[in-house]
């Protein structure tokens, strides 16, 4: 395992490098990267067809900054500075744990202080520059594409949010006994929550830019799935405890010719630091799991590029608005469904079965796209009568 991406690089070319970029954090931010490079694609796309349209902002131009927008890059500059400069000085504890010290109350006040009045003064200098004597008001155009960032920024804020909310309902008891922490620990996040909040915030959104909410969804639907894919390589090589349950069983021979890790895999060097000791080892993470588990993480991304492929190859002979994002849900439910079979999770007793959050949602969502499948259908088939 590669709880950071410089382990990663040490271990390849025998460096030495200390980079305090944790490999899941990594692969979160390219599964976004990704995600907005396809939904780019497809919102263009949706506009030459018709079936997105661009909008209009007014913008004013050579207006001298006001106090709102000095203030607001004050305050913004002095909590960027304020972490930035004091990472200098706590880089050891920076490096260890980038995440923890993001969202600790360490950092440097007067570094802060300095990082914001340089960035304000240097906006009020630059605004100044550019003022004119009447300020000219614009009317400008607003592609869909143009909306890519936007989107994907929202997706992240309420997905986020989301997924942490989900995970406090899934593991109570740990809420409850620290309910600040859970919150704000980088740590536990719940895929299907954030998925539902953020697909209604993008909903929002795209509604109210342009872009109806059923065609919004057809376009982030492959997006969604290969972001998700890519993430959970992160999993798998950060070793996040996002691995399957206890497998000893012999390797099939139907799939010999794959390496073993594929089968089952003990996760060495795993950033929780779960398992036994490693012999020989000194360092932070030293340990590997007492049983080789199920690596689900590789499972779930290689069905999620299989989905993604056949979703992009699909869309544009799909004409019915929502429909590929009703088969997406579908594809997503069932791959979520089956991977709980074998992977480690939190069950909670529902109608005396023992069942995971996962197993509901997955359930509910494949559900949920059955139903807008068919409702859509039927929509369709009425308009052609």
């Amino acid at each position: 395992m590669y709880p950071r991406i410089s382990d990663f690089i040490n271990d390849m070319f025998g460096t030495h490098l200390d980079l305090p970029i944790q490999s899941y954090g990594f692969f979160l931010a390219s599964a976004f990267l990704a995600g907005a490079f396809f939904l780019h694609k497809e919102l263009h796309r949706l506009e030459l067809s018709g079936f997105a349209h661009p909008t209009t902002r007014k913008v004013i131009t050579g207006k001298k900054a006001g106090i709102t927008e000095l203030l607001s890059i004050f305050l913004i500059s002095l909590l960027i500075g304020f972490k930035l400069t004091g990472l200098f000085f706590d880089y050891a504890v920076f490096q260890k744990n980038p995440q923890d010290y993001l969202f600790s109350s360490a950092g440097s006040l007067t570094g802060g202080l300095i990082v914001a009045a340089v960035l304000t003064l240097l906006q009020y200098y630059l605004k100044k520059q550019k003022s004119l004597p009447h300020p000219i008001e614009k009317v400008i155009v607003v592609h869909a594409a143009d909306q890519t960032w936007m989107i994907v920024f929202i997706a992240v804020i309420f997905g986020i949010i989301g997924a942490k909310i989900f995970h406090q309902l899934e593991n109570w008891d740990d809420f409850m006994n620290d309910p600040i922490g859970s919150m704000l620990s980088f740590s536990g996040l719940t895929f299907y929550g954030g998925l539902i909040v953020a697909a209604v915030a993008v909903g929002v959104y795209a509604q109210k830019n342009g872009i109806p909410w059923k065609r919004m969804a057809d376009a982030i639907a492959p997006s969604l799935i290969l972001a998700y894919g890519i993430g959970r390589i992160g999993c798998q090589v950060s070793g996040d405890g996002d691995w399957g349950i206890v497998n000893t069983a012999p390797m099939p021979e139907w799939i010999a010719f794959l390496p073993d890790w594929i089968w089952a895999y003990d996760y060495p060097h795993n950033i929780l630091n779960r398992g036994i000791p490693i012999e020989g080892c000194s360092g932070p993470h030293c340990f590997k799991l007492a049983e080789p588990v199920f690596p689900t993480p590789i499972y779930e991304t290689t069905m999620s590029v299989i989905i993604f492929l056949f979703l992009w190859f699909i869309r544009k002979k799909i004409k019915i608005a929502g429909l590929l994002f009703a088969i997406y849900l579908m594809f997503n439910g069932i791959e979520r469904f089956l991977i709980e079979k074998i992977r480690v999770n939190n069950v909670f007793e529902l109608w005396g079965l023992e069942v995971t959050q996962a197993e509901v949602i997955s359930t509910l969502i494949f559900l949920g796209g059955l139903v807008l499948a068919v409702v859509f259908l039927i929509h369709q088939n009425k308009k052609r009568v």
